[in-house]
């Protein structure tokens, strides 16, 4: 679906947990590019037309969901780039949930098949990324990381500016909140 300014939906990653993702993203991303924080986006283009029910739809979902762990189980090399590889069944089932919803507002992009990754470096020389991808490889450990909600942003042709954030803790929803400055997820 065309838009004129497109929305992005992300799962927000516990605090703790996304601080040496954006190490690595703010050692290797290409620093002219790298306006944004670390982040796993679940949709690239939602139309910012149907903003407000997009936010209920959000807030629906995310009423039913708990807090929820998400295994970082290796590297992926993208050719052009470096990226986590995550796995986390209770989002998956989230995404498949919103896609339904969705269906007749996504993008092209939103229409591949979802890999959920973690993207800490972009369109470097592929000997880069390839030397990235080893010296990553070599030291990685599998772990888990904390998923506690889903932020929706407007893209604003780089930086992102939050829209709303809807958390899995019950209790504690508070989705639709404006926030005035541009933010990184």
């Amino acid at each position: 679906m065309k838009t004129r300014q497109p929305l992005v939906l992300t799962a927000r990653i516990a605090e703790g947990d996304i601080e040496a993702f954006d190490r690595l993203r703010q050692r290797h991303f290409p620093p002219d590019r790298n306006v944004l924080g670390a982040h796993l986006t679940m949709f690239h283009r939602l139309p910012s037309e149907y903003r407000d029910t997009i936010v209920e739809t959000l807030k629906s979902v995310a009423a039913q969901a708990e807090t929820m762990a998400a295994a970082v189980n290796g590297l992926r090399h993208l050719g052009a780039g470096v990226a986590f590889l995550i796995t986390c069944p209770a989002l998956e089932d989230i995404r498949a949930r919103l896609n339904t919803e969705f269906v007749a507002r996504r993008g092209s992009q939103d229409m591949q098949t979802w890999r959920l990754h973690i993207t800490i470096q972009n369109n470097p020389p592929r000997a880069t990324a390839d030397a990235l991808y080893r010296d990553l490889n070599a030291s990685f450990e599998p772990h888990t990381i904390e998923i506690d909600g889903l932020d929706l942003w407007n893209y604003l042709g780089g930086p992102w500016e939050r829209v709303a954030f809807a958390s899995f803790e019950a209790g504690s929803h508070d989705a639709g909140q404006e926030v005035a400055a541009p933010t990184k997820p």
